[in-house]
């Protein structure tokens, strides 16, 4: 098993184990939907700023392949260029 698959289970073991605790306790059911209204909020903020983060690697991934594409471009344009003249002479 993965580390990452074991991470996976062990969050949303975590996570069931917080609702579950939540309905569970002896508070009002006002009192409890707001908690889990908190709760819902945090997550929703929690992925969110995930999600722009990894949106920001992944255009920072991009912006960088695609600079060594043009880089590699060039350089075979430059080769090519030489070849030819080469060839010509």
């Amino acid at each position: 098993m993965s580390v990452g698959k074991f991470l996976a289970g062990f969050a949303v073991g975590a996570a069931i184990g917080a609702v579950a605790g939540i309905l569970l306790a002896p508070k009002s059911g006002e009192e409890t939907r707001e908690m889990l209204g908190d709760m819902a909020s945090d997550i929703a903020k929690k992925t969110d700023a995930r999600v722009k983060d990894i949106q920001k690697k992944a255009d920072d991934i991009v912006s960088d392949v695609q600079e060594k594409s043009e880089e590699i471009m060039s350089k075979l344009q430059d080769m090519l260029g030489k070849k030819g003249e080469e060839a010509q002479n």
